[in-house]
């Protein structure tokens, strides 16, 4: 007997992705970082920055290379991020008034700045932008339900709604697959930072009735789906205190949480002449308008640049066979579409700024507030024209 060999396109599979708070040691990092970023590009548009933080018990230290004309009190920018994340009493373990502060920043090496001056990439690399129609957001649907989870943590905390809220958190979601498709939420685990009082059965219940139930969709959850909240018990010691944090640690909760691919390059603390950070958001903005101009349903593109070459060095557009023409004539369409030079990027994408704080929680993509410009799906029309000339 011949068993009938079942269709490749039959995908039945279990996808995980995780969401950190504001308060994650990792995310005040990253936060810092951009802060500072911030705090020059509002005064100097064309800085360079390159800004990494480090926080553990007590104690932040900020380095990097920094170019600018207009003067930045790092220190200051440091405690007002911690302030604002939450972390407002030496009981935390972590505060903004008595952690010290250490900086030591550099300008940029020449060497870089020449490349960069003429329009070309700041660094060699690959950059991946990723865009999936399982979701309004046209997002993977694990990381925008782990998302919304851990802001809806933060809310709570913020809006006093569960005092027992501490700034640390995690939330993780893994979705059932049929087909290919989303088709309910096996699991939902939730890890929150919290004070010595509260007792762990109402800390169950709250985060299932305010936050899960809350959040996702009823028709997403059944009576199998596993619900877990802090899984090793108390969770009281959390933040800078409970583990070092870094810049640039989240970079897959930063992105697509685990769909797609790649490159390694973090984002939060860099100018947008790195194309670490601007190349990655174009090829978002690139496959986002491809999905939503319906040329396919899913959509990853990989771009690749060379240090101080203005041109990328490749482009790729792969629709994972979903694509309505081919993948060659939409990566065409694409360049014929979009200035994928580093500077075309900076203008299209309007990266000169202040707007980069508020990408460093939550994700940099699926994002509605103002200034996500790559989230926009404005070249839908330029797209489909170019595809019908080809």
């Amino acid at each position: 007997m011949v068993k009938k060999k079942r269709s490749s396109k039959a995908q039945d599979y279990l996808f995980t992705s995780e969401s950190v708070t504001e308060g994650h040691p990792d995310k005040v990092c990253d936060q810092i970082s951009d802060a500072v970023l911030d705090a020059i590009y509002g005064s100097d548009p064309q800085g360079r920055v390159a800004c990494e933080t480090m926080v553990t018990t007590g104690l932040a230290v900020v380095a990097g290379e920094i170019t600018t004309s207009c003067y930045a009190d790092i220190p200051k920018i440091v405690r007002q991020t911690i302030k604002d994340i939450g972390y407002t009493h030496a009981i935390y373990g972590f505060d903004y008034l008595t952690c010290g502060v250490i900086t030591s920043i550099q300008e940029q090496s020449p060497d870089i700045a020449l490349g960069v001056d003429t329009g070309g990439a700041g660094d060699q690399g690959m950059m991946f932008g990723y865009a999936t129609d399982e979701t309004p957001e046209l997002m993977p649907l694990p990381i925008m339900m782990a998302h919304k989870l851990t802001r809806r943590l933060a809310c709570l905390r913020k809006e006093r709604v569960l005092g027992y809220l501490r700034p640390d958190g995690k939330s993780q979601v893994t979705v059932d697959y049929r087909d290919g498709k989303p088709k309910r939420i096996e699991a939902v685990v939730i890890s929150v930072h919290h004070d010595h009082k509260v007792k762990m059965n109402d800390i169950e219940a709250d985060m299932t009735k305010y936050v899960i139930k809350h959040v996702i969709p009823k028709g997403l959850m059944d009576k199998n789906t596993k619900i877990f909240v802090n899984p090793t018990g108390r969770f009281e010691v959390g933040g800078p205190q409970g583990d070092t944090g870094v810049t640039g640690r989240k970079i897959i909760v930063d992105t697509y949480g685990g769909v797609g691919s790649h490159g390694g390059g973090c984002f939060s603390g860099k100018d947008p002449t790195k194309v670490d950070r601007s190349a990655s958001y174009m090829a978002r903005y690139v496959a986002k308008n491809i999905v939503a101009a319906r040329l396919a349903k899913r959509c990853e593109i990989q771009v690749a640049y060379a240090i101080g070459v203005v041109e990328p060095v490749s482009l790729m557009v792969n629709t994972h066979g979903t694509g309505k023409i081919s993948d060659d004539k939409l990566r065409k369409a694409v360049l014929r579409t979009f200035n994928l030079t580093p500077h075309g990027i900076l203008e299209h994408l309007k990266l000169r700024r202040p707007i980069y704080k508020l990408t460093a929680c939550y994700g940099h993509f699926g994002r509605e507030e103002e200034g996500f410009t790559w989230e926009e799906i404005d070249m839908v029309g330029d797209l489909k024209r170019e595809t019908k000339r080809l």
